[in-house]
């Protein structure tokens, strides 16, 4: 396993509050082992990801204290000592540690004590009742395991209303309204994953998904599968029609669907085909969407 050390002192934005799909506590005579799931947005968190946290949490002068922290993600796998304290991060190794939340439980199960000092908690250390906790570990596992298979947030939207065939992609164009009253015209990166065109079994799935809003646009890698979503900044991007047609013009859409989990789909992108459908679906895009105003 190979460490790096990412950070210390106080907690900084990754530290702040986020979206929680689940969350459970489990008692293990003076410990407590809190699991949740979590999204994370790229713009309050330094990249969209979600995941399951694992944290171990004890009394530190009369306070409930996180003492340890598991980042069990699809990308973000590392470990915190003391995140309300020492706050020392360091990175799980993908490629040896294997499963986050396997590595994580070997941890807890045969090193627990010598992290807890380390996290500068050795007065906790001499208090748990080792029995109690690991009697609690299969729980722990099982229940982290459930929330990342089951708590996942996912999206699905409609296909759209206007479609322009690209290869083996297509764009859907919608104009969608949300409860809150925001709206505005929605693009849909579509592809056939399962079977082929004709066949009953055919199965289309949304790859990407750009939401031009008004109030509040943001797009979507992997709506149904990763579904990391980023806000745009409006300050800097007024027009966010206009920033997703220079990427798709750019020859991003490869890469962006590789991000969202479609590394197949991606391969087989001819960026000729998409620069073929271009002109009309912009034109559709802008006789839906009205210009954005200065």
């Amino acid at each position: 396993m190979v460490q790096q050390a990412q950070r210390t002192g106080a907690m900084d934005t990754m530290d702040m509050p986020r979206q929680r799909g689940g969350r459970e506590k489990i008692e293990a005579g003076k410990l407590t082992f809190t699991i949740q799931h979590e999204v994370w947005d790229a713009n309050i968190q330094h990249h969209g990801d979600q995941g399951v946290a694992i944290l171990v949490n004890g009394q530190v002068n009369g306070k409930d204290t996180t003492l340890l922290r598991f980042n069990c993600f699809d990308i973000e796998r590392s470990y915190i000592y003391g995140p309300e304290g020492a706050n020392k991060r360091f990175l799980m190794d993908p490629t040896v540690d294997g499963n986050p939340i396997g590595w994580a439980m070997k941890q807890i199960n045969n090193n627990l004590l010598t992290m807890l000092k380390a996290a500068g908690y050795e007065s906790v250390v001499r208090q748990p009742d080792l029995r109690a906790i690991k009697a609690k570990l299969g729980e722990v596992e099982s229940t982290a395991r459930d929330f990342f298979a089951t708590a996942r947030s996912t999206v699905k939207h409609n296909r759209g209303t206007d479609h322009f065939e690209a290869g083996n992609i297509r764009f859907g164009l919608e104009m969608r309204t949300q409860t809150s009253g925001d709206g505005g015209l929605a693009i849909h990166v579509l592809s056939d994953l399962a079977g082929t065109k004709g066949k009953a079994y055919m199965e289309e799935t949304e790859l990407l998904a750009f939401d031009c809003f008004r109030e509040a646009p943001h797009y979507h890698y992997g709506p149904r599968n990763k579904n990391y979503r980023i806000f745009w900044d409006k300050t800097l991007i007024p027009d966010s029609l206009e920033w997703t047609l220079d990427q798709f013009k750019a020859g991003k859409l490869a890469a962006m669907i590789q991000r969202a989990g479609y590394p197949g789909v991606a391969a087989d992108i001819d960026q000729d085909l998409i620069n073929q459908a271009l002109p009309a679906m912009e034109a559709k895009a802008r006789e839906m969407q009205p210009k954005v105003k200065a």
